[in-house]
C-alpha cells in the first residue's frame, strides 16, 4: 500500500468515484498497486506522493498536455496574466483572439462558442443542432462524453453503449422521456448506418477518429445524407483534434462538418473547449440559453492562444506524428521478437497495441505493473507529445522488450491473476475477489 493507495482509499469515502473523472482510477491501470496521486509533473516525467520519478507513456493528462507537462512557453504566459487577474465583471480580450485565431485554421466555420470540458461542449453542440433542426433525434458513433443526450441511448438498450468505448453505463437518472432520442451505429460500418432509422434526425455525431482511420465509404455515405437531408453533421474531435494536424483530423480525412467541437490538447492542461461552425448552427447559441460564469475564465484562452502559438511554430503534429510511427515500429518488431499476437492502431499520434488473446485485460495489466517496475507510467495506448523525444522512446522500447519476454513467458506458463489485481476497463467493478 503506498501513499497513493492510502490517499485514494480515504478519497472514495468522501468523493463519489474517488475523483472527477473514470480515466484516473487505478482500477484502469493496476488496482492495488498504482501510484494514482503525482506531486509534480514536468516534460514526460512524473513524481508520485513518495517522490518516485516515473516517464509517462500513457495518457499525458488523459492527451491535454500534447506540448508536454508544465511547458515553460505556455506557463510563463499564464502566470504573467493571473498577476493581472483572471476574472473580472468585464470581458477578457483573449476570448475573441483565441475566436479569430481557431476561425483562421477552421475555414468551414463562422463563429466559435467557448466551454471548459469536452462533455459540455458536445451537449451545446447537440443543443444547437437540434434548436435549428426543430428535430430531437440525434444518431451517433464513438464515446461522446458523460452527459444525458448521450447516455439516453441505453434506455432502449442498457448494451447500446457497449462497442463505443464504455461499456457498464447504466442511464441512472437520465429522464426517460428521452427513450429512442438517441441512435447508435458502429463506428465505420456502412451497413450499420443504413440499418438506423434516420427518420427526422437533427444531426449525426461522429468521432473525427479514434484507434482507426474511417473509410472513404464510410464518410461518402454519411455526408450525402447529411447534404441531401439538411442533416448537421458534428465531428467530435476532443481527443483527435490538435495532435495530427493543425486542427482537426478531419481535414486529413475529407470531412465536410457543420459543426467541429475542440477539448484536452487545446490549453496543453488547462481546461478550454470549443464549439466550432457555420452561422447558420451556431446563431441559435443566442437564441437558446447557453451560458456559465466559468467559460469566460481568463487562464484558459491565454493557454489556448499560447498552445495554438507554439502548435503551427514547432510544427508540433509532424514530432508528434514521426514519434507515434517510431513507437508503433517498436512494438510491431518486438512483438514479433517475442511471439506476441499483437496489433496496433493506425493512428500514429494516438498510439495504440492490441493483445489478441482471451485475456487481454489481463495481459494489459502485467504491462503496466511490470513497465511500473521499470519506473514507466504506461499502458497499452500513448497520447503522444512534443516532449516524447526519439531517445526517450529507445529506451522505453528496450523496457518493451524485457516485458514482452515476461509475458510471452506468463502465457506460455498458463499463468493467472486474481480478478481483484486486473484492471477494469469498464465503468464499475461489481465484484472484487479478496
Amino acid at each position: 500500500m503506498n501513499k497513493g493507495q492510502k490517499l485514494w482509499k480515504k478519497a472514495e469515502k468522501i468523493i463519489p468515484g474517488g475523483n472527477g473523472l473514470l480515466s484516473k482510477r487505478p482500477d484502469r491501470y493496476l488496482p492495488k498497486i498504482w501510484p494514482t496521486y503525482f506531486s509534480k509533473s514536468k516534460g514526460i516525467n512524473i513524481w508520485d506522493l513518495e517522490n518516485n520519478k516515473f516517464k509517462d507513456m500513457a495518457q499525458m493528462g488523459m492527451g491535454t498536455c500534447i506540448l508536454g507537462y508544465a511547458n515553460d512557453s505556455i506557463d510563463k504566459k499564464v502566470k504573467n496574466i493571473i498577476d493581472k487577474g483572471i476574472n473580472a465583471t468585464l470581458n477578457c480580450p483573449e476570448e475573441f483572439t483565441l475566436a479569430n485565431k481557431i476561425l483562421k485554421y477552421d475555414k468551414f466555420a463562422d463563429q466559435v462558442k467557448f466551454a471548459k470540458g469536452g462533455g459540455e461542449a458536445m451537449s451545446i453542440a447537440v443543443r444547437l443542432a437540434r434548436a435549428e433542426s426543430g428535430k430531437d433525434t440525434v444518431a451517433f458513433s464513438g464515446y461522446h462524453g458523460w452527459c444525458d443526450w448521450y447516455l439516453a441511448t441505453n434506455l432502449k438498450n442498457k448494451n447500446s453503449l457497449k462497442d463505443h468505448l464504455l461499456p457498464g453505463l447504466e442511464p441512472i437518472g437520465v429522464p426517460k422521456k428521452l427513450k429512442g432520442s438517441v441512435v447508435p451505429f458502429e463506428y465505420n460500418n456502412i451497413d450499420a448506418f443504413n440499418k438506423i432509422s434516420k427518420k427526422n434526425l437533427a444531426a449525426i455525431v461522429i468521432e473525427g477518429s479514434r484507434y482507426f482511420y474511417p473509410s472513404k465509404k464510410f464518410i461518402y455515405e454519411i455526408q450525402k445524407f447529411c447534404k441531401n437531408n439538411k442533416v448537421c453533421l458534428i465531428v467530435d474531435e476532443i481527443t483527435s483534434g490538435w495532435r495530427s494536424s493543425v486542427g482537426g483530423i478531419y481535414k486529413q480525412l475529407n470531412i465536410k462538418p457543420d459543426i467541429v467541437v475542440y477539448g484536452k490538447g487545446l490549453g496543453n492542461g488547462y481546461p478550454i473547449s470549443c464549439i466550432v461552425g457555420k452561422k447558420r448552427y451556431m446563431n441559435y447559441a443566442t437564441k437558446s440559453f447557453i451560458s456559465s460564469t466559468a467559460w469566460t475564465e481568463r487562464t484558459g484562452f491565454v493557454a489556448a492562444n499560447a498552445t495554438i502559438d507554439f502548435f503551427v511554430k514547432n510544427k508540433v503534429n509532424k514530432h508528434i506524428v514521426s514519434i507515434g510511427l517510431q513507437i508503433k515500429k517498436g512494438w510491431i518488431n518486438l512483438a514479433k521478437k517475442n511471439n506476441l499476437k499483437l496489433k496496433v492502431s493506425e493512428i500514429d499520434s494516438l498510439c495504440t497495441f492490441f493483445f489478441e488473446y482471451p485475456n487481454n485485460d489481463e495481459l494489459y495489466t502485467l504491462f503496466c505493473k511490470e513497465m511500473l517496475k521499470q519506473k514507466y507510467i504506461a499502458s497499452n495506448s500513448i497520447y503522444v507529445s512534443y516532449s516524447h523525444k526519439k531517445k526517450d522512446i529507445s529506451k522505453y522500447l528496450r523496457s518493451c522488450d524485457k516485458v514482452f519476454k515476461k509475458i510471452f513467458q506468463y502465457i506460455k506458463n498458463k499463468k493467472r491473476m486474481k480478478k481483484s489485481d486486473i484492471k477494469f476497463s469498464g465503468f464499475t467493478r461489481l465484484t472484487r475477489d479478496k
